[in-house]
Parts: C-alpha cells; structure tokens; sequence
C-alpha cells in the first residue's frame, strides 16, 4: 500500500513510540512481582512515548500545533492544523501487562479530524486512515461488519472508573444492552475499540466521558472503513469531550435508539442521593 507523505509520518512517529513502549512493557511485567510497583513506571512511559511521538512530528511539521493527553494544547504557527495524540491508550491495561494498548495519532485540520493512525506494538498491527482514502489494517483495506441484527452483534463500551459521575448511566446502558445484542466487550482501550470496529471485528461502540485524545484517530478510521460515528443521543460527533456511539447505518441506528430507551429508564427511576450511596468497595 502506497501511503502519503502525511500518513508516513504519522506512522513513523506512532511505530517508533512503540518501540519504546514494547521495551518498557516488558519491564512493567517483571515488576508486577516486585515490592515497588509499576506505576510510576507506566507514567514515565507514558511520557516517555509522548515525547517521542512529539519530537518526531515537529520535525516534521515544525509549524503545526498539538493536542497532547499529558503536555495538553500547544500552539503553532499554523492555525490550521494541530496533532491530537494520545501516546498510551489503555494504560491501565499496559500498567497490569495485559497486551491491549496503542498510541493514537489524529489529524485536526480546520477543526476536523482528516487522518488517523492507531498502533497496537505488542500485536504490530497498524491500523491507519485518511479522509477520502479508506481505512486500513496493515497494508489491507478494512471495512466495518455488515451485520444488520443487534441480536447477532459484539459491542464494546468502556467501564466508568469506580465512583465516576456517570456510573448510574452506565449501568443502565448495560442491562438495556445486555438485553439486546449478542455480547458485550469492555476491552480496556477506546483507541482499539474503535479500530476494531473499523476492521469488522466487531459491530459497535459506545462510550462516555471521552477527551479528543480518546476519539480523534478512532473516529476517522470508522468513518473511512464505512461506518457511522456520532454522540450517543445521535446528534452530529463534534469533536469535543463527550461520548460517542458508532456502527454501520443499521446498527449504529439500533445501538441509538437502545441508549435513548436507557436514558428514559434513567429519568423515570429515582437516583439515590449521595449521602445515602454505600461506600464503593475497593477495586478486586
């Protein structure tokens, strides 16, 4: 597959943080056992994978400016365009050696995203797209699955943190979805979950309480592999912290009206109030 110039070198950028990142999971494992933990270790990858991932596209694209998770917004000299990255999505995961993570790269021009890169090192997929050119795993064009039954359909959310404000949101959701579609997957990285659903490996997704880093490159991958991205009300996907439901026309169609049913449930039961909520148990 011939790629752009802009398309390698975003690839380049999310291939050589992932080098990094493949070095130090395999540290993260060994200190799984030891008395220190890995936790500032994975924050010092993670950092560590954003700087490199920085240093590579200003060198590139010394003008344009960035949307990072852990340095935020940076201003360029181009107004135009910016870098949304988020160098370790999934970092829990990464954090207790599970080998589902992935740097993701978007494209803002003019306040849309117009191409993506999401790099999963510890499987070497590539999963890449840009506006108009289709999507791809690899060097082999990926269209998302052309189920048409929710019945028949694997679905991907992610988990609230425990003690997140949108818990009870969540909750809901589930067990309407749980009542409709064939499986529901919470695989740890909203990056993957969306690349995933541009490569047909699953039917849809929906979460909430995302930041642009989260969505950016993710989105434009199910949008150029056929599929249709919007908020999980199915108001136009504004590129801002939100939520997100996604699927083919059919599905993504169902999955709305699913989480528009859910909402309704959630207005019409009575939430208890904060004081009299029983304490969250610590995380198993």
């Amino acid at each position: 597959m011939a790629r752009s110039a802009l398309m390698n070198v975003m690839t380049q950028a999310a291939m050589k943080a992932g080098r990094s990142l493949t070095r130090d999971f395999g540290e993260v494992q060994n200190l799984q056992v030891s008395m220190k933990g890995p936790a500032d270790f994975v924050a010092h990858a993670d950092r560590k994978a954003e700087e490199i991932v920085f240093q590579e596209l200003s060198r590139a694209r010394p003008d344009w400016g960035f949307l990072m998770e852990e340095r935020g917004a940076i201003e360029g000299r181009d107004p135009q365009h910016r870098w949304v990255v988020d160098p370790l999505g999934g970092a829990t995961n990464f954090l207790h050696g599970i080998p589902h993570f992935a740097i993701s790269i978007g494209l803002e021009r003019d306040g849309q995203i117009v191409a993506g890169v999401i790099f999963n090192p510890a499987t070497d997929e590539l999963y890449s797209a840009e506006k108009g050119g289709g999507a791809f795993l690899n060097d082999r064009r990926i269209r998302v699955a052309a189920r048409t039954k929710l019945a028949e359909c694997v679905v991907a959310t992610g988990i609230p943190h425990l003690g997140h404000a949108d818990h009870a949101r969540y909750l809901f959701e589930a067990r309407k979805m749980m009542g409709e579609a064939a499986g529901i997957r919470a695989f740890g990285s909203t990056a993957l979950n969306l690349a995933y659903l541009a490569a047909g490996r699953i039917d849809g997704v929906w979460e909430h309480s995302l930041q642009p880093w989260d969505v950016a490159a993710g989105s434009m991958l199910v949008r150029e592999a056929g599929g249709f991205v919007t908020h999980s009300d199915g108001s136009k996907f504004e590129f801002v912290e939100g939520d997100i439901a996604c699927g083919n026309e059919i599905i993504h169609r169902a999955l709305v009206g699913e989480l528009k049913k859910a909402a309704t449930a959630m207005r019409g039961t009575p939430q208890p109030k904060a004081e009299d909520a029983d304490a969250p148990e610590a995380a198993s």
